[in-house]
């Protein structure tokens, strides 16, 4: 048995998943709760609202259209040194955006910098908690990704609260600062396996010392440096000569002549090429998958629909006269814990022998689009917490996208087609808000804003539904529901992830 066998499922896995818990609730509190900010921030720079819109939905779009990017650099680098550097780009980011002089440099601080860094920080928490978990890895993730949610609703109200007592600028510095606490989070991510990059210098390393052993030293140097216990222990020596002996064939090969070096070359690059081919071959088969398309749209829509009124409702409810200000229980803090409720309600149904996964998230959009549609008709405060509420809840359903993404195309391609996923949606989180708001700066009135962004969910929710009926379906349908083995209740109530 491996060493890095023996500390799966339990042990410091469990420092890893709370440390990777708060990482996610220092860098995406602020963020998932910007809709307390919104307000301050069309009051302070008296823009448009389609302009302003840019910054929150920046933070939401970036990371997720980086997402590629941003596994890359956790397989190179490891999870603690990127979420020491997501650590200083969130923290910084914050810091920044308190002393921005308009709305253009807050979109850079804000939107782009903070939003890359939650980026950084959603890839390297769930890849080190991975790596520590197997049987009990959905109970890991479960409690991990929902730090987000928690961290929306804890910092809604810490952030109206700080307005109030510092300002705008106080808000954001002290936000700031507590971020910083992401590089103390880092601390605890001990690496199971080096990364690519570290290993790709120690590779460097053991080439350059095999080069210089090839090169012939003097006699007394020699024989110094084999009398001498102190200056060459045994066990390095045995293990470099070990590795001598197993590359010595390729490197004397090297050395050789400059024509084979070149035939070597010319290799890689086709083996690259040949690589490179069989990612994009794999991408066009994926998306020729008619579900998977269908799939793709629904997620932008939803995206594109759905995410707005975490940047706008608390406006709306001001622009309506339902409230003076933001309330101590912002409506923000209400669809987060809404949200968490229903990524864990969500989870348990689609385990239900009985429910298809995708019928459900059709449902799940079309609940969501009636309630975006209900806003603009509700003419109480309670009301729009009741609807807030709703549509919270079923936001929770993007905590099915990886298991109906399995379904449609298997879990060897799992990978790929989440990152295409995220590119959709991602997509649609950067679009929403600032379509909602150039409405709003059209009509003076969030009504038609909020019919268009819930005729959009609905639209995906039908898309979904008829291009996923079973007269389309051409594959064989030996197992509708992948096969999950759950050690306990917990595991299966933690499949969300």
């Amino acid at each position: 048995m491996t060493s890095s066998a023996k500390v799966l499922d339990g042990g410091w896995g469990w420092a890893i998943v709370a440390a990777s818990f708060m990482a996610q609730f220092l860098a995406f509190g602020s963020p998932q709760s910007v809709g307390v900010l919104y307000p301050e921030w069309l009051h302070t720079y008296q823009e448009g609202k389609g302009m302003t819109a840019w910054v929150g939905s920046l933070v939401g779009g970036v990371g997720l259209i980086a997402s590629p990017i941003c596994s890359a650099c956790v397989d190179n680098f490891g999870a603690r040194p990127v979420t020491i550097f997501s650590g200083v780009m969130v923290a910084g980011g914050l810091m920044l955006s308190a002393f921005a002089p308009n709305v253009q440099f807050l979109i850079f601080s804000y939107g782009i910098v903070v939003g890359l860094g939650c980026g950084l920080v959603y890839a390297a928490t769930l890849t080190i908690t991975c790596q520590y978990f197997d049987e009990r890895r959905g109970l890991a993730l479960g409690i991990v990704t929902t730090g987000t949610s928690v961290g929306a609703f804890i910092y809604a109200t810490a952030q109206t609260e700080l307005i109030v007592l510092y300002g705008l600028d106080g808000c954001l510095l002290i936000i700031g600062a507590i971020a910083l606490n992401l590089m103390a989070c880092s601390g605890f991510m001990r690496p199971l396996n080096l990364p690519g990059y570290y290993l790709k210098q120690k590779a460097a390393l053991e080439r350059s010392t095999e080069e210089q052993l090839f090169v012939k030293p003097p006699f007394d140097d020699l024989k110094i440096a084999v009398g001498s216990a102190a200056a060459t222990p045994e066990k390095p020596l045995k293990e470099l000569l070990i590795t001598i002996d197993a590359k010595d064939l390729s490197i004397q090969t090297e050395k050789k002549e400059g024509a084979l070096g070149g035939l070597a070359i010319v290799k890689a690059i086709k083996k690259k090429q040949k690589a490179y081919s069989k990612y994009m071959q794999s991408l066009y088969e994926i998306l020729q998958d008619q579900e998977m398309v269908a799939f793709c749209i629904a997620i932008f829509l939803f995206s594109l629909g759905a995410f707005p009124p975490v940047l706008f409702i608390e406006d709306v409810a001001q622009s309506e006269g339902l409230i003076e200000e933001v309330s101590v229980f912002p409506l923000v803090s209400i669809g987060a814990i809404s949200t968490c409720i229903g990524k864990l309600a969500l989870g348990i149904l689609v385990d239900v022998k009985w429910i298809n996964g995708i019928y459900l998230y059709a449902f799940t959009m079309f609940a969501g689009g009636l309630s975006l549609l209900l806003i603009p008709v509700t003419k109480t405060y309670v009301g729009l917490q009741i609807l807030t509420a709703i549509l919270g809840f079923f936001s929770g359903n993007w905590s099915l996208t990886s298991y109906i993404t399995t379904k449609i195309v298997g879990l060897d391609r799992l990978t790929q087609a989440h990152g295409i996923l995220m590119f959709f949606g991602g997509f649609g989180v950067m679009l929403g808000p600032p379509v909602v708001g150039w409405f709003f700066d059209w009509t003076q009135s969030y009504d038609l804003a909020f019919y268009f962004s819930g005729s959009c969910v609905l639209l995906g929710a039908f898309i979904l539904f008829i291009l996923s009926l079973p007269c389309w379906n051409r594959k064989p349908l030996d197992n509708d529901k992948p096969e999950v083995q759950y050690t306990c209740t917990c595991d299966k109530v933690a499949s969300v992830a």
